[in-house]
């Protein structure tokens, strides 16, 4: 079962969370799978990554809303996306228009002519008055011009830069599992503010930080994909004082859920106009959408889009057809 580990260092200013997606990230890969439209193996890995970072970093903000990551530029992949809800609801997708090597990294998918861009959404719901997404974006290389190879690499700096605050991310993915740990300095409050000290002052010199930073890095990715979270956090922090919260599973956990439905799909298509919609029937006798997070399909015969363009009083008792 897919789950959320929370835990802080007693009497330090850091704090981590470990996720470890199971069932949930297979599941997604299924229902691609079953709908013969499977990711290559590398955009997979690249989907996984982004999916355990994202349900990190809206566990970390606790955000009342959806944090959507987006990895766009000019390589094969032009388009990859992960969205997290507040209750942990994730899903992903991703745009491939050309060839992806199976051992192709970040900047080869994404970034081959230096315009990647990475995008941190927060979109909050339901909306006040006035009230609009916030978005984020940072390049994918570094601060000497050199492409990142690595999501955790892009999604660091990314924290340095809008919370101006230390971060440690360890990323990894396969068919099986998608798992990240992240370990972050936490921000100075009460007596350091009244004092005149600000976040930035810290980054880079806190020493109980950069110890745990270390020790964290040492952990490989075969680890966090093999070992559950009790191993992994005894194997790393065992000199350490770890305060652990109870593990979030199930519908309190990380688990997958995607938004689209019938309904949604129906309202696309009265957004089309009945002509274009007709045409798209005549042309091949039903209109086929599929969804691109979960794969499924949702099928409108000549009939179904009658009942849909006709106004409510004037239509005969619906079918029950799901789909």
């Amino acid at each position: 079962m897919s789950e959320l580990h929370k835990f802080l260092f007693e009497g330090l200013p850091v704090r981590g969370m470990l996720v470890r997606l199971t069932d949930s990230w297979v599941e997604i890969l299924r229902r691609r799978s079953t709908a013969s439209d499977a990711f290559p193996p590398a955009v997979r890995a690249l989907l996984g990554e982004m999916s355990a970072a994202a349900v990190l970093m809206q566990s970390n903000i606790k955000f009342e809303g959806s944090l959507v990551m987006q990895i766009f530029g000019d390589g094969p992949v032009k388009l990859a996306v992960a969205e997290v809800q507040s209750d942990l609801a994730f899903r992903v997708t991703a745009k491939v228009v050309g060839e992806v090597a199976p051992d192709a990294r970040l900047a080869a998918m994404v970034n081959a002519g230096g315009k990647g861009r990475c995008a941190i959404t927060l979109d909050p719901k339901p909306r006040g008055p006035g009230q609009q997404p916030y978005q984020g974006v940072v390049a994918l290389h570094g601060d000497g011009g050199e492409p990142l190879q690595k999501l955790a690499d892009v999604l660091e700096h990314y924290m340095l830069q809008s919370e101006q605050l230390d971060t440690r991310l360890i990323l990894a993915a396969n068919d099986e599992v998608a798992a990240g740990l992240l370990i972050q300095r936490l921000p100075i409050e009460g007596e350091g503010n009244l004092a005149g000290r600000r976040n930035e002052d810290e980054i880079g010199l806190n020493e109980a930080y950069n110890r745990i930073s270390h020790l964290a890095s040492t952990l490989t990715a075969d680890e966090l994909l093999t070992l559950d979270a009790e191993t992994v956090l005894r194997r790393l922090f065992w000199e350490e004082t770890v305060r652990r919260f109870p593990p979030m599973t199930g519908e309190l956990g990380p688990h997958f859920a995607c938004t689209c439905s019938r309904e949604r799909v129906g309202a696309m298509l009265k957004g089309l106009g009945r002509e274009e919609v007709d045409g798209v029937v005549a042309e091949q006798g039903r209109v086929e959408v599929g969804c691109d997070f979960c794969g499924i399909k949702y099928h409108f015969d000549a009939v179904d889009v009658g009942e849909l363009f006709t106004l409510p009083r004037d239509q005969p008792p619906g079918s029950t057809t799901l789909n």
